[in-house]
């Protein structure tokens, strides 16, 4: 999805990478030859819906993650748009997620940082890195809507440098170092509070598929957050491996860790599941779409319309909804998502993120998450 495809700190759209310091990374991973399976959200909450019930997916597809040994609920980043409009920040849904579960990991599939004074993304982090007993991890992104630096001190140009020293902040303030800031009266010197439970920071960076953020990850010693949109399941091996050799050139421990996002619904016949996603996911994507167009416009526009328009919208879509369902989501049985999932793994992936709230009912989703977890356990053997 488009929400999760900046690339980020050292890694941006057009495969540059920037200087650094390594970031030490401690993510929890499955035992070597598994596969761990998370959760992630990205509602498009096209209805404006209010009150306790617009976090009821959220809050009890977390609970069963937790129940049944999911790695990690992934929470992204929104801000002006129905689409992931929930989820204006992370740390608020987080801390809540924490006072009702207690192995699943929490993290944030973005923390758009040049919105953000690092030391609040430190102070915010620590208290649920508090609050959970140690289980959270951040992917911190450089922003790509132009809308969202209403928020920033900084303009959208220069978001990939602030990002990269934002993250090299944070990790200073996380592991307690004082830190100097500018301010009217000269820099000052602060350590930030609380102090977080997990003395090292889970980093992750999410790139869109070009080999170039692999390549920054390996170089930074982070952790990748990547999906399918503009790349192929087949590509992956390679790009993979570039990372993990990339990361050993640069003297980082371990192989790191890949985690890939899927959008995913199973139901016991193919046919069943294929229909149940087809309007939805078509109805996600649009939104998507519309999301994506309006954060490349850097000045108003009057949108035109026609009948000509609307169709080929809508051919776009459908061809959209058939690779997705085709090709890049996990759909259909249990026996056709652990085929899929047993070529991932070959290719080097540890971790799968499922997102499972792009507008199927609830009911249907939950007992997706019992399919789902057939299939978890299958590598758990």
């Amino acid at each position: 999805m488009t929400e999760h495809v900046t690339a980020l700190a050292g890694a941006d759209n057009s495969g540059t990478s920037a200087d650094v310091d390594c970031l030490a990374v401690t993510a929890r991973k499955p035992p070597i030859g598994q596969l761990g399976f998370s959760l992630s959200f990205f509602a498009n909450d096209d209805q404006q819906s209010r009150g306790p019930a617009a976090y009821r997916l959220l809050r009890e597809a977390s609970e069963y993650g937790d129940r049944n040994g999911y790695e990690a609920v992934w929470l992204p980043e929104r801000h002006f748009h129905t689409f992931g409009g929930h989820f204006p920040n992370p740390a608020v849904v987080a801390a809540s997620l924490a006072t009702i579960t207690s192995r699943i990991g929490l993290r944030a599939g973005s923390v758009v940082a040049p919105l953000h004074h690092p030391v609040r993304i430190a102070e915010e982090w620590a208290v649920v890195d508090n609050l959970s007993g140690g289980r959270i991890g951040l992917s911190f992104a450089s922003g790509w809507n132009v809308n969202d630096f209403i928020l920033a001190p900084t303009p959208f140009e220069l978001r990939r440098e602030t990002t990269n020293q934002a993250i090299e902040t944070v990790r200073r303030l996380w592991r307690g170092e004082e830190t100097s800031f500018g301010h009217d009266g000269g820099p000052r010197a602060v350590t930030s509070f609380p102090r977080p439970f997990q003395s090292d920071l889970p980093v992750w960076l999410t790139t869109s598929g070009r080999v170039e953020g692999f390549e920054a990850a390996g170089h930074l010693g982070a952790n990748v957050l990547t999906h399918l949109r503009g790349q192929e399941l087949d590509d992956l091996p390679e790009k993979i491996a570039r990372y993990r050799k990339t990361r050993q050139e640069h003297g980082h421990a371990g192989p790191g860790h890949i985690t890939l996002m899927m959008h995913t619904y199973f139901h016991e016949s193919r046919a069943r599941a294929l229909a149940d996603i087809q309007g939805p996911l078509q109805s996600y994507l649009g939104s998507s779409l519309d999301l994506t167009q309006a954060s490349t416009r850097r000045a108003a526009v009057t949108r035109t319309t026609s009948k000509n328009a609307e169709r080929l919208r809508e051919a776009m879509l459908a061809n959209a909804c058939e690779r997705y369902m085709g090709e890049s989501g996990l759909f259909g049985t249990p026996s056709e998502g652990i085929e899929v999932a047993e070529r991932l793994a070959k290719a080097g992936v540890d971790e799968i993120a499922c997102l499972v709230d792009f507008g199927i009912e609830h009911a249907k989703v939950m007992r997706s998450l019992e399919l789902l977890t057939e299939v978890k356990n299958h590598f758990r053997h």
